[in-house]
């Protein structure tokens, strides 16, 4: 029973830090205390550096994980999707609210991860090709007819995050040591870092407040670094399709702490969005649950 209780608070401790990315990235925004582009380096820098200790950790308490291991568990291609991801994700909350950030993000990573796996040959039955289509309409639904409210720009650019960071999760399922392939991953951002940096108005990283800088620290090293730490620790105990539902709680948690910590309303309009992307969803993964393996 103590395991089992122990279980459920990191499943919860991680879902709330999924949902806080969204509330720290768009206070910070929002408010102009820093610019996207530091929000980013922060970010990551100081969820490597995270990751990094808790490696350290495990180095010394097993005393048989070489370096070389650690960082052979990642691979570029992740890293440049967490990176894309990252970069989108910041970009993305300048227009964006809370809410409807996270309701973008994770329902593209969700479908993102159904087309993958339809991609891979899994065939679809009726009741998922319906969930999708659901889905697809609710983000039609959120973005139309207006364009404006949310922003086309914050829309595609969060779009763009989410099937990042699908990309990143379907590739790190191959992966035996997940805490190492995200550090790796994590470490091998920082020279895309250094290359973007490089191509950006480098202003807003003078004017960055100690406040917004801060607020980016919290995001990566706790929400980020501890928060993917604890989520991998807890996958291998859930099934995927129970592991998928619950990630469809972080836009909730998310709209909530928007209404919170920055004011923000919830509409009939991200009401109705959010149970179609989210209900559409949760059919694709409720039908697959049921579907028979040799479907």
């Amino acid at each position: 029973m103590t395991n089992l209780l122990r279980l459920y608070f990191i499943i919860i401790l991680s879902l709330f830090a999924f949902a806080a990315n969204s509330v720290l990235c768009r206070l910070a925004l929002a408010d102009g205390l820093i610019d996207p582009a530091s929000f980013t380096m922060w970010r990551l820098l100081s969820g490597a550096a995270t990751l990094a200790l808790l490696c350290v950790f495990q180095f010394f308490k097993t005393k048989n994980t070489p370096i070389k291991m650690i960082w052979l568990e990642g691979s570029w291609l992740s890293a440049l999707s967490l990176f894309i991801y990252a970069m989108g994700f910041s970009y993305a909350y300048v227009t964006l609210e809370t809410g409807i950030g996270a309701l973008i993000l994770f329902g593209a990573v969700q479908l993102t991860l159904i087309l993958f796996a339809v991609w891979a040959g899994q065939k679809l039955v009726v009741l998922e090709w319906f969930g999708l289509l659901v889905a697809f309409a609710g983000f039609a639904y959120l973005v139309f007819p207006t364009l404006s409210s949310p922003s086309l720009v914050g829309f595609i650019l969060m779009t763009l995050a989410g099937i990042a960071w699908g990309l990143y999760t379907w590739r790190g399922k191959i992966s035996s040591k997940p805490l190492f392939a995200t550090t790796s991953n994590f470490v091998r951002t920082i020279p895309m870092l250094l290359i973007a940096l490089a191509f950006i108005d480098t202003e807003g990283l003078k004017s960055a407040s100690t406040e917004g800088i801060v607020l980016a620290v919290i995001s990566g090293a706790f929400m980020s670094g501890l928060g993917y730490a604890l989520w991998y620790a807890v996958l291998p105990h859930l099934s995927a399709s129970l592991a998928a539902v619950l990630q469809l709680l972080v836009p909730v948690i998310a709209t909530i702490g928007g209404v919170i910590f920055t004011n923000e309303s919830v509409t009939l309009h991200l009401i109705i969005a959010t149970l179609s992307v989210l209900g559409g969803v949760l059919l694709v993964i409720l039908a697959k649950k049921r579907t028979p393996k040799n479907a």
